[in-house]
């Protein structure tokens, strides 16, 4: 959601007021498209992490707020479970040595953060979904105390009407039941923001789509779930479900869900709020005073907000973001299939990749999504989830194919050509691309490794697992790519 509210109760009014200022909202931002109001000189490209907080013994902690005063960088803040921070990390190009700042940058701040969470007793872990969290961490007192997160929950069990059931099939079975949306803080991801100008908007958020299930495949790092075996990235369906707001009968209607792959390709970035704002009700219809219309004919710029907080609860794999910095309206692809974690450097080659790969696509004369449905781009995401390096991708002119042989043999190349374009340093780019050959060919991913580790430890699943996140947390430190972590017992 990216904003604070307080804890309060909706009328039919406040529903019906908000309704009509989100239209009000689309029709500036058509009338802005039109004028083509927005900054794109210099686009900028942007990343949050999220983190879990753990003990000593490697189990949730739920201190974010002492840990938080105990950092006291703002820009570190609270997530939904108080065992949960994330970091926005300040956005720069990524031309020249851009990258190697963005990587430069986290280790720091995150080193620091690590080391004054010690002091408190905790640690933080980059990680899809932390391997020794069970369900007794994610019950309703676990949320943070953020009034706008009981607020989403309140809302969300309004709309629904009944328990959250959570069913994933895996390698095992999970089937369980939860009264609250707290699950959901399990789900810690890495976000890559990229500035785009109106006119390329569509073709950035298409090339986004087409590779989101590559991008699952190499960087899957989620394979637990309360000491369960389940997708090389659990964090998708897990996220899909624990915000659904839809109780069985509406899904067997086809009503959308707020978690939502999409359901076609785009011409603008208009087709993303129009759909917004015409298959989804309300969550928080919190209105402004701001009138937009009036305010683009006073030559101000609107910061729209009814419309950015809509879009805050729709979970987007591939989100539109608007936005007004220093009085500038600005248009961005809030990329947010990536789970955190392994290492920085792994991060950082997961978003070298993304960036070069998505440029490549959006700029090509023949647009890889005029060859391909939409739907073999969302069954994509859902086998790269599942079965990670070893996923069959479908791509226009192969046909389906193994993950990794796709990328080595067609992917990586657009990378390659993407970040030239960028004007990425030759040197860091071969450095970052050349972490995600390395995992093509020696099949690692931070899911293969956590289960090849659990698996060789045997004996107590939960004993197994403890083990395993604390060689992970010494890997994570070392910053080593995760390929080359030993995997003996």
């Amino acid at each position: 959601m990216g904003r604070d509210v307080e804890h309060m109760v909706f009328s039919r009014e406040d529903r019906h007021r908000f309704r009509d200022k989100t239209r009000r909202c689309l029709d500036a931002l058509a009338q802005m498209l039109r004028e083509s109001q927005f900054d794109f000189d210099r686009p900028l490209t942007g990343m949050e992490i999220e983190l879990n907080l753990v003990d000593g013994r490697g189990e949730p902690a739920n201190v974010n707020e002492q840990v938080l005063d105990l950092v006291a960088d703002r820009a570190f803040q609270t997530e939904m479970g108080q065992f949960n921070i994330e970091i926005n990390v300040p956005p720069r190009e990524i031309g020249g040595t851009g990258l190697v700042s963005f990587e430069e940058t986290v280790r720091a701040s995150l080193n620091a953060a690590d080391e004054r969470a010690r002091s408190g007793d905790a640690q933080l872990v980059m990680i899809g979904i932390l391997p020794t969290l069970m369900p007794r961490h994610v019950s309703i007192e676990s949320m943070s105390r953020n009034p706008r997160y009981a607020l989403l929950n309140d809302q969300i069990f309004a709309a629904r009407g009944e328990d959250m059931a959570l069913s994933i099939q895996g390698v095992e079975r999970l089937s369980t039941y939860t009264d609250s949306i707290t699950p959901e803080a399990a789900c810690t991801s890495f976000q890559l923001h990229l500035q785009v100008s109106p006119a390329e908007f569509a073709q950035y958020w298409n090339a986004a789509q087409a590779i989101a299930g590559v991008q699952l495949a190499l960087a899957a790092n989620s394979p637990y779930l309360f000491g369960t075996e389940l997708w090389r990235e659990t964090r998708i369906p897990l996220f899909e479900q624990a915000t659904d707001t839809r109780p069985e009968e509406l899904k067997e209607q086809g009503v959308r869900p707020r978690v939502w792959f999409g359901e076609r390709w785009i011409t603008s970035v208009f087709d993303l709020f129009e759909e917004n704002t015409r298959y989804f009700p309300a969550l928080l219809p919190i209105c402004e005073d701001a009138d937009p219309i009036e305010q683009l004919g006073r030559g101000e710029v609107p910061k729209l907000d009814e419309l950015s907080l809509h879009n805050g609860t729709i979970y987007r794999w591939n989100r539109p973001i608007y936005a007004v910095v220093e009085g500038r309206p600005h248009l961005r692809v809030e990329n947010r299939v990536l789970p955190a974690g392994p290492t920085v450097v792994d991060a950082m080659a997961n978003a070298a990749f993304y960036y070069g790969v998505v440029r490549t696509l959006a700029e090509h004369e023949r647009p890889v999504w005029s060859q391909m449905s939409f739907s073999a781009a969302e069954e994509n995401f859902h086998s790269g989830a599942r079965d990670g390096l070893d996923a069959s991708i479908y791509w226009p002119g192969l046909g389906p194919v193994p993950a990794a042989e796709l990328v080595l043999r067609r992917l990586l190349p657009l990378a390659h050509e993407g970040l030239n374009t960028w004007g990425v340093d030759p040197d860091l780019r071969d450095r970052l691309l050349g972490i995600i050959e390395a995992r093509c060919v020696t099949g690692t991913t931070g899911a293969s490794w956590q289960v090849d580790t659990v698996r060789s430890l045997g004996g107590d699943r939960i004993g197994a697992l403890h083990e395993m996140l604390r060689r992970y947390v010494e890997n994570m430190h070392a910053n080593e790519p995760v390929h080359t972590w030993e995997r003996h017992s």
